[in-house]
């Protein structure tokens, strides 16, 4: 196999678990009443800190604005997230985990946890450590390149 070839390889099992690393959480957290993007934007919101704009959770998450706001919107309604005016500028809001949600997310972590041990339970330390290594250095490569498309742009 040709540096191509191992690329296109990793790229697709890459995808492969991804996608089913999210169905078998989807499908722990579904009794809860929880969509997928449900508790993907709260992750998001937990791990990358309070108080991010609903701008750059969309861009984090990757999705466009308007699709966020209807998320965001049932979150709100359902007493798990908070808008605040964003210090600074009038027109961006600040996104706030509620109690409730914080409360919530102790289970979510708890379930993840599972799943996480489920899918990696056959992989010794030093595979994890060399794939994560591997991965990390894929993603630094795709944050130079997408770097530069918007210096160029």
């Amino acid at each position: 196999m040709n540096n191509r070839e191992s690329g296109q390889a990793l790229q697709n099992a890459l995808s492969d678990a991804t996608h089913l690393w999210r169905q078998a959480l989807d499908r722990r957290l579904r009794p809860l009443g929880l969509s997928q993007a449900t508790w993907k934007t709260l992750f998001n919101l937990d791990r990358f800190g309070e108080g991010m704009t609903q701008r750059a959770l969309a861009e984090r998450m990757g999705i466009e604005g308007p699709t966020l706001v209807r998320l965001l919107d049932n979150l709100e309604r359902g007493g798990l997230v908070e808008r605040r005016p964003a210090p600074g500028d009038r027109r961006a809001k600040s996104l706030h985990l509620t109690a409730r949600a914080r409360d919530l997310l102790v289970t979510l972590h708890r379930v993840a946890d599972e799943v996480r041990d489920e899918m990696l339970a056959d992989l010794r330390e030093d595979e994890l450590r060399r794939a994560v290594a591997v991965l990390r250095r894929v993603a630094g490569n795709a944050e130079r390149s997408r770097d530069a498309l918007r210096r160029s742009a």
